[in-house]
This record gives C-alpha cells, structure tokens and sequence, in this order.
C-alpha cells in the first residue's frame, strides 16, 4: 500500500485547533475590542448538547452568536460548553467541534467553512476494517463573509 499525507485531513484538524484556540482565550480572557462569532452548528450531531424546545426549533442547523451576554464558556479539546440567551431564557448549549460547520468572526472579517459530516454509529468498527482505503476527507475553506452583511 502506498503511502500518502492527507493533507485536507490535517488541514480540518488545524482549523478546529483554531476555534479551541480561540474560544480558549475568550474564556479565559472576555472578548476583545468589537470581535464576536457567528457559530454554525449541526444539531443532528450526537453530542451536541441542548434544550429539546431549542432542537425541535432548528431541527438541522443552528447558528449561535457569542457577543453581549454569555456565561460559562468551557473549552475541552472535543468542543465548549456555553450558556446563551433566548428570549431572556438561559440555555446551556453543548458543541462539539465536529459539529461545527461555520465560524465566522465578522469584526475582521474572518470565516471558517467545514464540509458537512454524516454521524455513523458504527464509525470506528468501519475505520478499522477499512484500513487500505482512503478514509474520507473533510475539508474546510475560507468563507466570504457577503452573506452575513447587512
């Protein structure tokens, strides 16, 4: 079997890093000047985490803004937890990094876009009988960030 580097693999790792990065110091440190996100997220996802009224809502996707008011932003290495505000009602959200599809920081106008994922259950059974195929890639691009302008 020949060998090869799977670049868009390392590539949707790094990018992921990023976000953890980047949410890490949000936590730890406010959000500086007039920086905020636009996080993208598939519900679907079976780790993701939140209200059932808020997943019946946005059966598919959801996009979460972290600006004003936010508390208990907790970044792991899989994902971050974070209580946002519907309609002045507190919600703790749950999202894998997996999971999200967009991340977009409109102040610098920076943007991040993930292909999306199918979930398999029996994911990691298959990995490992699969192991002379070519895993599937997921890669990630810049956005234009046109679509969220007023």
């Amino acid at each position: 079997m020949t060998r090869s580097i799977d670049y868009g693999t390392l590539m949707h790792h790094a990018m992921r890093g990023l976000i953890q990065t980047v949410l890490t110091d949000v936590a730890e440190n406010g959000l500086p000047g007039s920086h905020h996100f636009f996080i993208t997220f598939d519900t679907r996802h079976p780790e993701v985490e939140m209200a059932d009224w808020l997943k019946d809502r946005y059966p598919e996707e959801m996009t979460v803004v972290i600006q004003h008011w936010f508390e208990n932003l907790k970044v792991t290495d899989d994902g971050f937890a974070i209580t946002l505000n519907f309609g002045n009602n507190p919600e703790p959200l749950y999202i894998p990094f997996d999971a999200v599809h967009t991340f977009v920081d409109p102040s610098v106008e920076f943007g991040l876009r993930f292909e999306t994922q199918d979930y398999d259950e029996d994911e990691e059974e298959d990995e490992e009988e699969i192991e002379a195929e070519e895993k599937p890639r997921t890669e990630a691009e810049v956005v234009s960030l046109d679509q969220w302008r007023k």
